[in-house]
């Protein structure tokens, strides 16, 4: 079994301490980004002690690792599709859009129940959520975007890495496409789906209009993009941090779990837990 330990920062004590629970496996900086914060254990022991050791240290020197039969190239996939609040910009958006409202305390409280997979319903969580925007002025919404939104860290750099390696790009999002086309048009990804917001006379009218991106839609959407441009599921590169990401996790070649709720970290093959997107530049070969 091959290890991967890497962090925004790396002491060479946990690399030390980590080396001599490993029977002192030799460890040699890895990754696509060559600034000596990854380090590859090839042919590390990976019974119950060692894991828990493992995971014991990297927690004190917040560090992040990954236990891989085979390590991956980003060249190994065709398409990477990343979920928007949370993981592709800092915020939970409609927690924020609330704020103008004066109910951010109320629908947050919705939010972080169903990110955590304790409300089933998500597409029931968000009418729910939405209603309680009904009769804001859009003009919140533009102010969210320029005074609150921003880019996770390493977002770009993962990004540019994955258009260098010729793969395609996507959001895909439980949140609004006011934000996403912005973000399309922005980072200049390939591919964008989110839900629509129902807007009269220049205020949300506390409804969402169409189909609403749930973690099935999420799902079905990723293997659409992955069909059009003629792969399988697996050639695609998922990353998310809340419940309603597992299902398109689920059909992905390579699930990563980004700063994420315990129950999707427990379900992903990557958790990078420190750092920014980048990290995930760190695990890949």
């Amino acid at each position: 079994m091959n290890l991967v330990v890497h962090g925004p920062q790396i002491d060479p004590f946990a690399i030390d301490a980590i080396r001599a629970r490993l029977r002192h496996a030799a460890p040699v900086r890895h990754g696509l980004l060559d600034d000596g914060r990854s380090f590859l254990f090839r042919n590390a022991p990976d019974t119950a002690g060692p894991r828990q050791a493992i995971a014991e240290l990297c927690a004190t020197y917040r560090l992040n690792h990954v236990w891989l039969e085979t390590v991956p190239k980003l060249s190994d996939f065709s398409l990477i599709a990343l979920d928007m609040d949370s993981t592709l910009v800092t915020i939970e958006t409609i927690d924020e859009i609330a704020d103008y409202c004066g109910r951010k305390e109320q629908v947050a409280a919705i939010t972080e129940a169903a990110m955590r997979g304790e409300i089933t319903d998500y597409s029931e969580s968000l009418r729910r959520r939405v209603a309680l925007l009904d009769g804001l002025d859009t003009a919140a919404l533009e102010r969210v975007y320029e005074e609150r939104m921003k880019l996770t860290p390493g977002a770009e750099t993962l990004l540019a890495a994955a258009k260098n390696a010729g793969l395609k790009t996507m959001v895909v999002s439980g949140g609004f496409t006011f934000f996403t086309e912005k973000l399309k048009a922005r980072l200049a990804l390939d591919y964008a789906r989110s839900n629509t917001l129902g807007i009269a006379d220049g205020k949300l009218d506390g409804t969402v209009v169409g189909e609403i991106v749930d973690a099935d839609v999420k799902a079905r959407t990723v293997l659409e993009v992955c069909d059009q441009i003629g792969v399988p599921g697996e050639k695609a590169i998922t990353v998310g941090d809340g419940a309603n990401d597992l299902k398109m996790m689920g059909v992905s070649g390579l699930s990563v779990a980004f700063h994420a709720k315990p129950k999707v970290r427990e379900q992903a093959k990557v958790a990078i837990n420190h750092g920014g997107l980048d990290g995930l530049l760190r695990v890949l070969g």
